[in-house]
Formats: structure tokens, sequence, C-alpha cells
């Protein structure tokens, strides 16, 4: 696929013999993508529908996610004519005031729930810098990397190391591991797509293998008591293993086609925790079977290739990067929180990707996929 990414481009376009140029769709003046924008649209409508039925019908936080969603898509629309020249330009710039929030969070940040990531404007917005991250950190190592000869040299994979270490070190001491993982994984995405040999991808995966010990030792109390609940979860029925077996009880009652939307028992008793944010997928498995989590995947797979042919389709380095490593990393949201909600993942506070509630992270998902058909849309036809 890193092969397929580096080596596309662009097919000529003939002008017509008469030399009159076609009018322009409204897509194409508005550099929208059609396809994309549809699933979205569908993808955010389940959303809401699941979210009342998580909240306990609460139509108050119904409507406060659908203010969210209205706020994030117009973001998306303004940064869909952002051409991404202007997003390199800028790159750099975002990276240090993205940094700079994150040293602002660890001096004067909210704690909330045990944990200090979040920043107040008293009486305006409360919000995660961190979220911010998983959109300059791509950003910033797709125009360094695109204005190097490919693939990478050692010291320009050296400076990708410290550039990607500083906020991905940041935000683990929040703690905040989930993010934390999704920023790296945007980082090595980006690294990964500007082409790497197999022998050095080896390395990398046996150097971080042996780093494990060390990672462990570094845990918070609570972070090592997710692992060990992952692999035993029967070890704390009432206490750390609660979260998990409810949910994967849920999931499994829920059967072939579900008991219903609104008619779930964990979830509308109260059993499920967290059932309107990181657990929400075992409310869909509980109400809707398997036929409605298929469905899900199903929709969610659809916006991944979308977005992938949307990447490979783009006329330079740039575009390809950052395009590739916003999809990829959106897989990932998608994959983690499927996979600790079902038991074959660790518990790491990742949310399903615009159906769990949420503010700061809808705003920063549906900005990159902006930027994505920014980058589709602003494409230049190369000659051959």
């Amino acid at each position: 696929m890193f092969g397929l990414m580096n080596g596309l481009r662009a097919r000529p376009v003939r002008a017509p013999e008469s030399g009159i140029s076609r009018r322009k769709s409204i897509w194409e003046r508005t550099h929208l993508d059609p396809w994309l924008l549809l699933l979205l649209v569908i993808l955010l409508t389940v959303g809401l529908g699941v979210l009342y039925s998580a909240s306990g019908q609460r139509i108050e936080v119904v409507m406060a996610q659908a203010t969210r969603f209205v706020v994030a898509f117009v973001i998306m629309l303004a940064l869909a004519q952002l051409p991404p020249a202007t997003l390199m330009r800028w790159a750099l710039l975002l990276y240090a005031v993205g940094l700079l929030m994150l040293v602002a969070v660890e001096l004067v940040g909210d704690v909330g729930m045990g944990a200090r990531r979040w920043l107040v404007i008293p009486g305006v917005i409360r919000f995660q810098p961190s979220e911010l991250m998983k959109l300059v950190m791509p950003l910033m190592l797709a125009a360094w990397l695109s204005r190097r000869e490919l693939p990478p040299r050692w010291k320009d994979l050296l400076v990708c190391a410290v550039l990607l270490g500083l906020p991905v070190v940041l935000i683990a001491k929040q703690p905040d591991l989930g993010t934390s993982l999704l920023v790296a994984c945007a980082g090595v995405f980006v690294v990964l797509l500007a082409g790497l040999s197999w022998r050095f991808i080896l390395f990398l995966s046996v150097a971080a293998a042996s780093a494990l010990p060390l990672l462990w030792m570094n845990l918070h109390n609570y972070q090592r008591q997710r692992v060990l609940t992952f692999l035993n979860p029967e070890s704390d029925p009432l206490g750390a293993g609660w979260n998990i077996i409810q949910s994967t009880t849920a999931i499994g009652s829920g059967g072939l086609w579900g008991k219903g939307w609104l008619q779930g028992t964990q979830s509308q008793l109260e059993f499920l925790p967290e059932r309107h944010t990181d657990f929400i997928v075992a409310v869909l498995g509980e109400e809707f079977g398997l036929v409605g989590m298929l469905l899900i995947l199903l929709l969610y797979l659809l916006i991944v290739l979308r977005g992938l042919w949307l990447a490979m389709a783009s006329h330079d380095t740039f575009g390809r990067l950052l395009g590739g490593s916003i999809i990829l990393t959106f897989f990932i949201y998608v994959f983690v929180n499927v996979g600790m909600v079902s038991g074959i993942l660790p518990v790491v506070g990742v949310p399903l990707p615009l159906v769990s509630y949420g503010g700061t992270s809808s705003v920063t998902l549906l900005a990159g996929f902006g930027i994505l058909m920014s980058i589709h849309g602003h494409r230049r036809l190369l000659p051959r």
C-alpha cells in the first residue's frame, strides 16, 4: 500500500478540442466529496439515535451533541476551502501553539476524574488541547517530510522522532494513554507512508517490543490494572472487571437482531458504565444485535475506503502523507474502541468516533475530514 501511495500519479486531462471549458459542479466549486459527505451524515444521524438510547432518553444530551456536530460540520466545510499549501505553511506555527497549550495544561489545566487534561476559558469554552494534536502532529510531519528526499534518511527520522515524542510524552503525563497512543499512531503513519524498508520496520518493531518492560514500569497503577483486568476480568468482577464484563454481556445478549431500540436491559437499567461515551458500542450491540454491529462497521469501512481513495488521488507528497495518516488514524479509533468494548483489547478510554458523546473529539475528527476533502478538491493536474 505504501508503494502505491507514493507511486501514484495523476492521469492527464485534456481540454476539449472545442476550447469550451466545462462548467464546474457545486462539489468542485466547494471542494467537497459528495460520497464522503453522505457517509458522514448517515453516521452522525445513526450516532444521535444511539446516543438518545444510551443517555437514558435524555433529549438535552442529544441536542448538545447535535449542536457540537453543527459547529464541527461548519469547521469541516471551512477547512475544505483552505488550500493544502496554506496548511503546509502553518504547520510549524500550529505545532508550536499545540505544544504551548500542552505545557499550559501541565501547569494550569483543569482537573477532571483524576486527570489534568483540559484548558478552561471561563464562560467561553473547555477543551482538550491533546485532541488538536491528532491533526497537528501528522500535519507537521507531513510538511517536514514532503520537503525532503524520500524514503527518509536517518537524520530525518531522528527529527521526526523528536517532533513526535514531545507531545506524546506531555499527553501521557496528563495522564491520557489513549490519546497519546492515537497521536503517536498519527505520526507513525506519516513516516510509514513516506516509505520505509521492511528491515527498518522490523528493527523498530523489535525495539518497541524490547521497551515494553520499561513502559510497564512507568504506567500508572490504574493503567496496569486495566491490562491485568483485560487478561482476566473475572479476577475482580465487582471492581476493575465490572466494565468489560457488563459490556460483553450486553453485546452477547443482543443476539442476531438485538432487543430493539430503547429496549436494552443492561444499558437502560444502568448496569453498563460509561454507556454514552466509551462503551456506546455495547448499547448498539444489545439493541441492534450482530446485524446492527455489522452494519455500523460496514459504514465505517466505507468511510475508510473512500478516505484512502481521496488520499491516494492526491497529486503531491504532502497531500498523500497527510490524507493517508488522517484516515488511517480514524480507522485506529474504530478498531481500538470496538476491540476494548468487546474484550479483545485493554480499556484505554478511546470513544467510538462520531457516535460517542463528546465535543472536542467530534470537532477534531470532522476537521480532519475537511482537510482530507481539501487535499482532494485542490489537487493540481500534473503532466504525464
